[in-house]
Formats: structure tokens, sequence, C-alpha cells
């Protein structure tokens, strides 16, 4: 998304004094010497014009059509962002931070033109504190490339939204995952942001340097610049928290009759307090998807995807009280995923639900949606929209994840032709 003045989102501030008056002005747009602007502080070669460059920079996994910037620049340091954002801001040209093109809403469509900047050649992971349990990395280090880089220290970072998103990207969508549940989603687990602003000015949100977690003092500008989707500045660093590798993972595969008793008992699992890593919901049109994609061989019904962490001793404890709830709805008996290349292979089915999905009906566009529901309110809009998908004969299927403090349900469908 376009990170344009302040001035157009707050017209009084146009006549205070020393701010310029856009509507006096005459419109800028790019040119040679904008061109040549960019590429003295990038350098030749880090600046683009190619059409494919810029195609490729217009569009990410959403169905929206490309909408190509006009020129596409790849910053190395924050020095270099906050100048060519100067040049952007001093010709009035819109801003499209762009990442891993990962997202599913066309983030990254510019609009009205502009000048992208990829942050992917700035990809240091800057600073471990293993002891305080955080690190702060630049835009273009991706979630696996930190999870790769914390192997043997015994730590790693658990927001998992499926694609290999850069960290700072996953910040600015405040992302989430099949995490969420026990871990949180980026918005509690961002500590600190630097930032450039639209004008080239650097800022922190915490204060330069600071990695504590405590965010009493002052304005808590990190969760107003999470989620804030390149609106507000370009997130060039982010300090993260960490957390400590469980003892044990185990994951496991439960079916039911009916969509109401899938639902139902997830609920039951969050009300009665067990530490669930993930649980995840798929209904009948999901797991046939997936099942054909990713070649395995589950039953075509309402399914829970589920994952427990700790101790030996605790996840005794957490899949005894679940399996009684699961059998109190009607739940199949377990069907478990218990080493590393199980696991991953049932979660990565569950990650590529999405192009699964696709599959179902060559050729046609997706359209995907988020719901966000109160946790009492899930198994409702859940029913209620499955029995509007069938009424309708579109091709349509939940993702829920349950959060925390509430629940949001990923909602896909497919146009007939």
């Amino acid at each position: 998304m376009a990170l344009h003045s302040p001035l157009r989102a707050f017209p009084a501030l146009k006549r205070v004094a020393g701010w310029r008056n856009h509507r006096l002005q005459p419109k800028r747009c790019m040119n040679r010497d904008v061109t040549d602007a960019l590429s003295a502080v990038a350098g030749a070669d880090n600046i683009s014009t190619s059409s494919a460059v810029l195609e490729q920079h217009g569009k990410d996994e959403s169905y929206h059509g490309c909408k190509p910037p006009d020129i596409v620049v790849w910053p190395q340091n924050v020095e270099q962002v906050s100048r060519l954002a100067a040049i952007c801001w001093a010709n009035d040209l819109p801003i499209i931070p762009f990442g891993t093109s990962t997202g599913l809403e066309g983030g990254v469509a510019a609009l009205k033109g502009g000048v992208c900047f990829d942050l992917a050649k700035m990809d240091k992971i800057v600073q471990l504190n293993a002891v305080d349990f955080d690190v702060t990395v630049e835009p273009g280090v991706t979630r696996k490339s930190l999870n790769n880089y914390l192997r043997g220290s015994g730590l790693w970072f658990p927001v998992d939204p499926g694609a290999d998103a850069s960290l700072c990207g996953m910040a600015a969508t405040s992302a989430s995952g099949t995490n969420a549940v026990r871990y949180g989603t980026m918005r509690e687990n961002v500590m600190n942001m630097e930032v450039v602003l639209a004008d080239g000015r650097i800022m922190y949100t915490a204060g330069a340097q600071r990695r504590t977690r405590k965010t009493s003092a002052g304005y808590n500008l990190t969760n107003l610049f999470v989620g804030s989707e390149g609106t507000l500045g370009i997130i060039t660093k982010t300090t993260l928290r960490l957390h400590g590798i469980p003892e044990s993972m185990v994951s496991a595969v439960c079916t039911f009759p009916t969509v109401q008793a899938a639902v139902d008992c997830t609920v039951q699992v969050l009300q009665y307090g067990i530490p669930i890593a993930r649980i995840e919901f798929l209904d009948d049109v999901m797991m046939d998807a997936c099942n054909k994609f990713s070649k395995l061989n589950y039953a075509v019904s309402s399914t829970l995807f589920l994952e427990f962490h700790g101790t030996e001793k605790s996840l005794a404890e957490q899949i005894q009280v679940t399996d009684e709830i699961m059998k109190a709805n009607r739940g199949s008996d377990y069907i478990w995923a218990k080493d590393q290349e199980a696991r991953d292979k049932l979660w990565q089915a569950r990650h590529n639900a999405w192009y699964a999905a696709r599959a179902l009906r060559p050729g046609c566009k997706a359209y995907s949606t988020d719901v966000c529901v109160p946790l009492s309110k899930l198994p409702e809009i859940i029913v209620a929209t499955k029995d509007d998908l069938i009424q309708s004969k579109l091709t349509g299927w939940w993702l829920p994840n349950t959060c925390t403090l509430g629940s949001t349900a990923n909602f896909r469908f497919i146009p007939w032709d």
C-alpha cells in the first residue's frame, strides 16, 4: 500500500506554518531528474524501469490485477531509505514498500504509480540476544531464514503465517498464523521498530536501541505501526520476541460428523484452558482439496488439525483432556503425526491450502477475506456461511484459526465461471 503525505489525511495541517500547501504547488511526476536523483543514492545497479521488473513488483498472491510502479529501487541500508524517501517527498511521489510479495490483499499494488522500495537487500540479522529472548532483523530477513539462524540456540520465532514472509512485512501486516493460539500474533511479538517516515525522517517506536518488554512509559507507537501496512512509514528494522523451543511436539488429526461438532469442540478446548499450540478447522471442501493437492489420505469431513507443545508429562495431560472433549463431541480417534517429518507434512498441507483450493477449479480466481468474531459467535458464523455457500453454489471454504483473545476466521471462495 502506498505511503502518502499526512497532509492528505489531515487537511488542517496545511494551515500550519512551515508545511507545504499542496494545492498551490504544481503536480510532480516521475522524470529524468528524479530518476537520476534516485540513482545517485541507491546506485545505477539498484534501480530499474524494466517492464518485467515493474510487473513483478505490481502484484502479490491475491486475485487483484497488476498495478506496477513507475520505478523500483533496492536500498541497502536505512540511510539510503531515508534519502530516497526524502526525494519522493520532495517530488510528491507515492512510496510502495515491497518485501516478499506473499500477501493476499494486493497491498503492493501501485495504484497511482510511484516508487517501489524493494527491501530484499537489507537482509542482516543485526543482533541476537539469546539471554534476553529477542532479536533485531532487517526487512530482507524472512521467517524461515531467522529460524534457520536460530538453530542450536534453543530459541525460535513461532509466528507462522504459512508463507516464508519478510519479518518486517509480517509486522507491517500484523500477521498471525497457526501458532497464534499459544504464542500470539505479530502484535504480541514485536518489541521495537526502526521506521523511515514519508519525509525521510528516521524514528524508533520504543526508542533507539531499546529492547525492554515494558511499554507503559510513553505512547505505544509500536502497536500503532504494527498492522499499518506501509501507510505510516517504511519499517527498516524490527526487534522481535523469541521463545524457547518446546521439549516435545506432537500433532494430531481428528474428524467430526458435522461442522457444528468440530467448532463446538474448538471452543470447549479453549474454555478448558488447555495450552494447545495449534488448532485449525478445515471443512469437507478444504479436506478434499488438501488430499488431492498434497497427496494425503484423510477422511473428507469436518476436521481439526491440532498440535501440542510442552514436556512429555504436560503433553500427556493436554492430550488426555483434549481427547475427552473430542469424544464428547463425537470426534474420531486421533491420527497421530509424532516425528518431525510427519508433522511437517501435515502442516505444510495446511499452509498449501490456498493453492490446493485454487486447484479445485483451474483457471478461476480465488477471493480471500478475513472475518473476526467473538469466540462465542464462531460456531454460528461458520455454520451460517457454510449454508450460504451451498445455497449460492459457490466453491468456498473456511480456514479458521483461533487466537488468544478471540477468533479469526479466514474465509476463501472461488467464483464460478
